[in-house]
């Protein structure tokens, strides 16, 4: 939980360090927009995804789950700076799945914290992994940072990728076949059980 007067205290202290007038017109608000923006861009700070699979459903199959196009909005820990774009999960089940509605608020719940990119990928896959006890899981990340793009190198077009595996999806036959029907529904532009 956010403390909305601590960080509305230091929001303002923070504009006076930098050079502005917090009792600007323009800045007198921010304060507590700031705050009050914290409290869903940091939701997840203590949030356990371990909710979210406290009701899955018994496997008919035991076939490849995959699904891309999933909006990531996150914070680069190192600078408090957006990251934006999409992920791609793909899993193998073993006697339990999930709704598929639950990958993207996976995705959304780890998202919603001071994050590094590659910590994040992990953190999905792990927990949809020991969520469900898969079998396999593969996720992929690609995510425009405005901490590569906004500053220091200021490269605008650059996109990061990153890649967890575990389980059989590890293995280079499971990622071929997960990251090909990844592939397949991204160039299709939408999401399906395969």
């Amino acid at each position: 939980m956010v403390d909305q007067v601590a960080a509305q205290q230091a929001v303002r202290s923070f504009l006076i360090a930098v050079g502005l007038d917090p009792d600007d017109d323009v800045l007198r608000d921010t304060p507590a927009r700031v705050a009050k923006a914290a409290t869903e861009l940091f939701a997840g700070v203590s949030a356990d995804p371990a909710v979210l699979f406290e009701k899955t459903i018994v496997a008919q199959s035991h076939d490849l789950v995959a699904m891309t196009g999933i909006t990531v909005r996150s914070l680069c820990a190192h600078h408090l700076l957006p990251m934006y774009g999409t992920a791609s999960i793909a899993y193998l089940p073993d006697e339990r799945i999930v709704g598929l509605s639950t990958l993207p608020h996976l995705v959304d719940l780890l998202a919603s914290r001071p994050q590094v990119q590659e910590t994040l990928t992990a953190q999905i896959a792990d927990a949809l992994m020991t969520g469900i006890d898969a079998r396999g899981v593969l996720v992929t990340l690609r995510l425009h940072q405005d901490c590569v793009s906004a500053r220091g190198a200021r490269q605008q077009e650059a996109e990061s990728v990153t890649v967890a595996a575990r389980g059989e999806l590890r293995e280079p036959a499971g990622q071929t076949q997960a990251l090909a029907a990844l592939s397949d529904l991204s160039t299709k532009g939408r999401r399906r059980e395969v």
